[in-house]
């Protein structure tokens, strides 16, 4: 795999995107570096998390949610950081 795939997920108050990148650790650091960077841009904290098993490396990801989104800012913040990816379609 030498491309990000991202997946969203919404239900009520929560918001979730999870990018699968396959175990490529290059792709890792530019996700990673995206969301710092509009973390510092944004002062919005989302929930960060990764999984990555070294038997399946294609679906290593990390995972970003808004747990409590009342205002719905994650959804805003999720935007900004798929464009910053340059992710044109999210599943």
């Amino acid at each position: 795999m030498s491309e990000i795939h991202a997946f969203f997920r919404r239900e009520e108050r929560y918001e979730g995107l999870q990018f699968v990148y396959g175990g490529d650790e290059t792709l890792k650091q530019k996700i990673l570096d995206a969301i710092e960077a509009l973390k510092q841009e944004s002062a919005l904290e989302p929930n960060v998390m990764e999984n990555c098993d070294a038997k399946e490396p294609e679906k290593c990801a990390v995972y970003l949610e808004f747990d409590d989104d009342y205002d719905r800012e994650g959804g805003a913040f999720f935007e900004k950081l798929l464009d910053k990816l340059n992710i044109k379609k999210c599943d």
